[in-house]
């Protein structure tokens, strides 16, 4: 029974303590007592059971604060899952309006672009159209030059005819004229010569005249 209480002080914390030593000093000197062993197991057991709770305790709270703190983390980190995978939802939700907008954006762009191709086209046939009826228009004035251009030879030739005929009645009319100057130089002549004649005779008379006044 001592061997058992000596094993029994040696493993408690208590016995480390100079209390505990002068306890199990004190006990091993009295005389040996059920009651009071049975006493001191159980005070050694109950301050052993004491440090044992306590230090399970405090390595359960240092565990569970850590536990805690793993939680706390997990609980942000699952917390920030989710705060990211809301915010790629609504990125997605996002995304997806843009490209029905996009998509609406490019259907409108392309309904006017075919519109406007359309038009073009339309343009095109009208302004081809119009441009023909010019070119053809074109032609029939082009027609009518020619005819005025053989109009205006045809009429230049009757003009070049019609002065030659009136060069050639000049030219006849210059040998009449030519041909009357002719005779009236003759004329001239004959006048010059008569009033020559005349003019002698008279000389000659008035000369004759005053001959027979002397005599």
């Amino acid at each position: 029974m001592s061997e058992a209480l000596d094993i029994v002080a040696e493993t408690s914390p208590v016995a480390r303590t100079g209390e505990a030593a002068a306890r199990t000093s004190s006990v091993t000197a009295l005389p040996l007592d059920a009651e009071a062993v049975k006493q001191l197991l159980e005070a050694i057991l109950r301050e052993r059971l004491k440090a044992t709770i306590s230090e399970e305790v405090a390595a359960f709270v240092q565990q569970n604060e850590q536990r805690a703190r793993e939680f706390s983390l997990l609980e942000r980190i699952v917390r920030v899952e989710e705060e990211l995978k809301a915010l790629r939802e609504v990125q997605m939700t996002q995304f997806a309006a843009s490209e029905k907008r996009f998509e609406a954006i490019m259907r409108e762009t392309s309904a006017r672009f075919e519109a406007m191709d359309k038009r073009f086209e339309a343009l095109q046939r009208e302004m081809s159209a119009r441009f023909e009826a010019m070119d053809k228009r074109f032609e029939a004035v082009e027609k009518r030059f020619e005819v005025m251009d053989k109009r205006f030879e045809a009429l230049q030739r009757e003009i070049n005819v019609r002065f030659e005929a009136v060069d050639k009645r000049f030219e006849a009319m210059d040998k009449r004229f030519e041909a009357v100057d002719k005779r009236f130089e003759a004329m001239d002549k004959r006048f010059a010569a008569l009033q020559w004649m005349m003019g002698l005779g008279f000389t000659l008379t008035v000369a004759f005249m005053g001959f027979l006044k002397f005599f």
